[in-house]
């Protein structure tokens, strides 16, 4: 799975990009997860992304994962089937968004 760096979602020529970007995060898991998604959002506003709850608005999509539990795990791998979906639709109107996972199901 690639790395992705914050210059490489926020900038481009080393300047923030001149339209907001939305990010969607969708938190699976424990309570830290959704401390952790919190602060997420907050590192990326300076870089100009604002949150939307609409998966189909999003720029950035980020799942923040739990592996505790096998079902969680099973419910990433299905959103990200949902997600793919959504990228394509995207990119056949001249868009595109980044998928990022986080988390424990990333480290696994």
């Amino acid at each position: 799975m690639a790395t992705v760096s914050r210059d490489d979602i926020a900038t481009r020529d080393g300047e923030a990009a001149a339209t907001p970007k939305k990010v969607h995060i969708k938190t699976f898991g424990c309570q830290m997860n959704v401390y952790d998604s919190e602060r997420m959002a907050d590192a990326l506003a300076p870089a100009g992304f604002t949150e939307t709850d609409r998966l189909e608005d999003a720029d950035l999509v980020i799942l923040n994962t739990c592996h505790i539990r096998e079902k969680a795990a099973e419910k990433v791998y299905s959103e990200l089937g949902r997600i793919r979906l959504v990228r394509e639709a995207r990119r056949r109107k001249g868009a595109d968004c980044i998928i990022a996972v986080a988390g424990c199901v990333a480290q696994a």
